[in-house]
């Protein structure tokens, strides 16, 4: 009687990597973030002839949108918007905080530093909204099979 060949166990591979790509997605988005607000706030106190320039709002703006799309597209679910944007705010909240030496990296009169993070909050703000009213990822198409 001939013995019937097992099937290839791809399916448990298949899963297993994916589950690693979504972790490893997830864990960029919350780097980046960190470094984006960590770029922001340099940025935040860019002067030019002596007048603070907001180029940290635009900054904040684009990086926040980008880092919530992609932690949307890379951990495939609607709350991973949420990675990037708690270590954001965290990081912003810390900057806000007066030492006990008195030293601030985000001085309340600095008026950049205040738009910056409210821009950046409605970015985040509105890529969470979009994807809530948005339709829902369908599920990826089976990874194709080489002719033979």
């Amino acid at each position: 009687m001939p013995v019937e060949p097992r099937p290839p166990r791809r399916a448990g591979l298949v899963r297993l990597l994916d589950l690693l790509l979504r972790i490893a997605g997830g864990v960029l988005a919350v780097i980046a973030a960190l470094v984006t607000g960590t770029l922001e706030l340099l940025l935040a106190t860019l002067r030019v002839g002596g007048q603070l320039i907001g180029v940290s709002v635009l900054v904040a703006i684009a990086a926040n949108l980008v880092l919530g799309w992609f932690a949307y597209r890379t951990v495939g679910r609607r709350w991973a918007v949420a990675l990037p944007a708690v270590p954001w705010f965290v990081l912003m909240a810390v900057a806000a905080i007066k030492t006990t030496e008195g030293d601030v990296l985000l001085a309340g009169d600095n008026w950049v530093g205040v738009v910056m993070i409210f821009a950046g909050s409605m970015a985040f703000a509105a890529m969470a909204f979009k994807l809530i009213v948005s339709r829902p990822l369908g599920p990826l198409p089976p990874p194709s099979r080489p002719a033979s």
